[in-house]
């Protein structure tokens, strides 16, 4: 479980590299194109790149987001409950959260098909729009694994999550 956990957390680590890049990158295409507007020569197809690229910036932070506990989380019975039920709460979560992202994994890639055979691209640049949902899959996939092993975590009583402020 912990080589899994080591795994999962260089994946994380990575998705996580990978959306922090595509942010930057659209920074600057934004101020590239505000100011070749200003120049009367705005940056041609910034639309195309900040709408791809923000799949990579939302997806790509998704799972770290899991991993420190970022989520938004509605405590309002929790100290109702007894310890045993919460715990059963948050594994139930984390179990139909990695359901989710499975499902949509799913969903995408059968999208991603239809995108290959109808030649599916973006309006200005003709970027292909499966390579995105490639990576929207894989975003996904390991969000998926990062909340199926918070899930086992939580059913061991095991709070894995990293402290605050770390990152990892």
């Amino acid at each position: 479980m912990d080589r899994m956990r080591r795994v999962a957390d260089g994946l994380i680590g990575l998705s996580a590299t990978i959306g922090a890049i595509g942010l930057i990158f659209v920074m600057g295409v934004i101020l590239i194109h505000v100011i070749g507007r200003a120049l009367k020569m705005p940056l041609y197809g910034s639309e195309d790149l900040i709408t791809m690229s923000m799949i990579i910036i939302v997806f790509g932070a998704m799972a770290l987001c899991d991993r420190i506990g970022g989520h938004i989380a509605v405590d309002l019975l929790e100290n109702r409950f007894p310890p045993v039920m919460n715990r059963a709460l948050d594994v139930i979560a984390a179990f139909t959260g990695a359901v989710i992202f499975i499902a949509l994994a799913i969903a995408v890639y059968q999208s991603s098909k239809l995108s290959i055979l109808l030649n599916h691209s973006t309006n200005l640049l003709q970027l292909p729009k499966h390579w995105f949902q490639y990576a929207l899959i894989a975003f996904s996939l390991v969000t998926a694994l990062g909340m199926i092993l918070r899930g086992l975590d939580r059913m061991l009583g095991i709070d894995a999550r990293p402290p605050q402020g770390t990152g990892r």
